[in-house]
């Protein structure tokens, strides 16, 4: 489903990104991976509790890599 394989690559690039240490295109992915994963719940392709919890996981690893930072 195209909805679901979006949110999944947004989601993925929003981790490699942080891996390298680029920040500020992490949060620009990071917000579009929410819109992506709230509009593959919305749509039925993921389950409502399922795009929460990965919200949340990528928010936290966000959260974590830019308070390591000075």
């Amino acid at each position: 489903m195209p909805l679901r394989s979006k949110a999944k690559t947004l989601v993925a690039k929003t981790r490699r990104l942080m891996a390298a240490d680029e920040t500020e295109s992490a949060e620009e992915a990071a917000r579009e991976a929410v819109v992506a994963l709230d509009k593959a719940a919305k749509k039925g392709a993921i389950h409502p509790k399922n795009a929460a919890r990965r919200k949340s996981r990528l928010m936290g690893l966000l959260n974590r890599a830019g308070n390591a930072s000075p």
